[in-house]
């Protein structure tokens, strides 16, 4: 298995992994095709044998909360296929993005879960990750 970047031939692939990932409306492809014109955005895939087994979308935001540094790489989005999960993928995958984020100048990596992931915020925990803040969003129509 390797990481590495993203690449205009992944799409229809790497698509997919986002429609799984973000079951609303991950399948963009505009939007993908932004990021990888983006330099301050950048996507890595994993893949073994030709076939994409996960995704890490990384970017760089001006502050996160819990964060004292600028910018600040984020974790946008992590995804593994199910049955490759628990064998270190996702690691891989993290750590490229925070290469990537170092390379930029950044000295804190941030990323978020919501509250009703439960496994997303065990998986961060477990990458090293530490819970800074909860947050309960509201809204009202007018």
């Amino acid at each position: 298995m390797r990481v590495r970047p993203l690449t205009p031939q992944d799409l229809p692939a790497y698509l997919a992994l986002r429609q799984a990932l973000w079951p609303e409306g991950g399948g963009d492809p505009e939007e993908v095709e932004a990021l990888l014109q983006d330099p301050r955005q950048a996507a890595f895939v994993a893949e073994e044998e030709g076939l994409l087994l996960g995704l890490v979308e990384v970017s760089l935001r001006p502050y996160a909360e819990g964060c004292e540094t600028s910018p600040v790489g984020y974790l946008e989005g992590l995804y593994v296929l199910p049955t490759f999960r628990r064998r270190g993928v996702a690691r891989l995958l993290v750590q490229e993005a925070e290469a990537w984020a170092r390379a930029q100048g950044c000295q804190e990596m941030a990323s978020d879960a919501e509250l009703s992931n439960l496994l997303g915020q065990e998986v961060h925990r477990h990458l090293g990750y530490e819970e800074v803040e909860r947050l309960v969003c509201f809204r009202k129509a007018l």
